[in-house]
């Protein structure tokens, strides 16, 4: 019974990391968008701002999955490493989308919020996975 008291406070852990990562990322999206993004998706309903956000809100769990994985059961190692990690990640995800809004035409900011559906949303969304996808296998 007490490995597995200890197995939940150690997932409640995880879960409190992961989900306090993600909150950062909401707002760094959030940030980046031009409009309150609780209301461009839930209110208006755009396509563009939901896959944006949910494309860096998977970017930050598979981070963050890795990070535990890559612990090797040491609990505070995979702790302080799914944190870091995840921190990291968000920092490069803001930065790769500053680079792709450099590049580009236009302020990608707007085109990601745009009511009709904008391709430069898929770019972006790929971006996020793609850098979460290159800080999870050099976690490895």
């Amino acid at each position: 019974m007490q490995n597995l008291a200890t197995d939940l406070l150690v997932t409640l852990a995880y879960g409190v990391v992961g989900v306090v990562l993600m909150g950062i990322g909401y707002v760094l999206v959030d940030l980046a968008t031009p409009g309150r993004l609780n209301h461009l998706i839930w209110h208006e309903r755009n396509r563009n701002a939901a896959l944006l956000l949910a494309s860096n809100l998977a970017g930050v769990g598979v981070i963050v999955v890795a990070a535990i994985v890559a612990s090797e059961d040491d609990f505070a190692l995979g702790l302080v490493g799914a944190a870091a990690y995840g921190v990291l990640g968000l920092v490069i995800m803001a930065a790769a989308f500053v680079l792709l809004d450099v590049a580009t035409p236009g302020k990608l900011g707007e085109l990601l919020v745009d009511p009709e559906p904008h391709p430069a949303v898929w770019v972006s969304a790929v971006v996020h996975l793609a850098t979460g996808a290159i800080i999870a296998a050099a976690i490895s």
